[in-house]
């Protein structure tokens, strides 16, 4: 039997809007927290006014709904579900032999719908708000500017130098940097003054990363107005580590979905390791999946008849799972993160358990 069209419209939309009022609950709670947090950061700050607090909070807005969704999903599924049975017109619906994978068709049409708009239209959204709200944070509460900045090209480092009368900064070119030797390929250091004024350049093949310092080694110093001078090496004073580099790289969230690729391609061509960004890409592609997923675990604890009672327990537990569904992720992202896991695994394997949980439960309860 084929679901009727004006019955599909009828659930898919009752879905919808039970999805965007659950969203639009979570976002406000995290938006008002959130505003909390950074009240206290900015506390004992004089040059940080009110005005700037709620432009960094409303910055964060759809970076929130991105990252609360797969919850609002589960929370409005249970509220429309609930609804539905409450009233009565699912019971009429399956006295009517319409299955309950027939009427939880067209919520799967809705979540993956919006699953796949918020991953290829919402999320270049969230993530252009979401690099103006890291500059405005670091410009106003942490005051840590970005050191780093990759291209095609390699790798281009800015040291503020801090104890020279003469010298304001050097900034350091690399094509390559190997994280095992800490050492920099095709090394090129441009030195300016304090009154941002270039003094001198020096070309070196190869430079190694050392406590304090970075040494160059055949070094080609070139100064306006004089020939060039070789030198065997040269020890650069620095306060740059690898964890300060890697610290400075875009955090994945302020990536574009379509921009991640190349940008994940460009840091491993400079010789870091790509997987915080690569296992946010996977779990960008996962997430339609995880949302529909939770659509069958909402069904599992939102189908019972009111007259049956414990409709309350079975909501709280609904809840508890939502709760569990998120210790569970981000247990397995840190994996992925950390090299444990592989990549892909560590991205899919949320969608999938969730989704094979709710769909076994749901046989279970319906069919067995």
């Amino acid at each position: 039997m084929r679901l009727p069209w004006t019955l599909s419209h009828y659930i898919g939309k009752h879905f919808f809007y039970a999805i965007m009022l659950a969203l639009f609950g979570l976002v406000a709670v995290s938006m008002m927290i959130d505003i909390m947090e950074l009240i206290r950061r900015a506390t004992g700050k004089q040059e940080v006014p009110f005005s700037v607090i709620l432009e960094l909070s409303a910055l964060r807005i759809p970076a929130l709904a991105e990252k609360l969704m797969p919850y609002a999903v589960l929370i409005g599924s249970m509220m429309a579900l609930t609804r539905l049975t409450r009233t009565h017109e699912l019971v009429v619906a399956r006295s009517a032999g319409v299955s309950v994978w027939q009427f939880l068709t067209p919520a799967i049409a809705v979540v993956m719908t919006i699953g796949v708009f918020s991953t290829a239209v919402f999320n270049p959204f969230s993530a252009v708000l979401l690099m103006r709200f890291e500059r405005l944070e670091s410009k106003y509460l942490s005051a840590t500017p970005s050191l780093l900045s990759i291209s095609d090209s390699g790798l281009w480092l800015r040291e503020l130098e801090h104890d020279s009368p003469t010298v304001g900064e050097h900034i350091i070119y690399t094509m390559r940097i190997s994280q095992n030797t800490m050492e920099f390929a095709n090394v090129i250091v441009f030195t300016f003054d304090k009154k941002q004024r270039f003094m001198d350049r020096m070309d070196a093949t190869r430079g190694i990363l050392e406590d304090s310092n970075l040494h160059l080694f055949n070094v080609t110093k070139s100064v306006p107005g004089k020939p060039p001078q070789l030198i065997h090496d040269v020890l650069l004073p620095t306060t740059l580590t690898l964890t300060h580099i890697q610290d400075s790289f875009a955090s994945p969230e302020t990536l574009s979905f379509w921009h991640l690729p190349s940008f994940i391609t460009m840091l491993e061509n400079a010789g870091f390791s790509a997987l915080r960004h690569r296992l946010y890409w996977h779990s960008l592609l996962a997430n339609p999946f995880l949302m529909a997923g939770t659509v069958f675990l909402a069904a599992v604890f939102s189908l019972r008849q009111p007259r049956r009672g414990k409709i309350g327990v079975l909501v709280v537990a609904g809840i508890v799972s939502g709760f569990l569904m998120h210790f569970f992720t981000d247990i397995i992202f840190a994996f992925g993160s950390a090299g444990t896991v592989p990549v892909m695994l560590a991205a899919w394997t949320p969608a999938i358990v969730v989704t094979m949980i709710g769909a076994a439960l749901l046989l279970h309860i319906e069919d067995g």
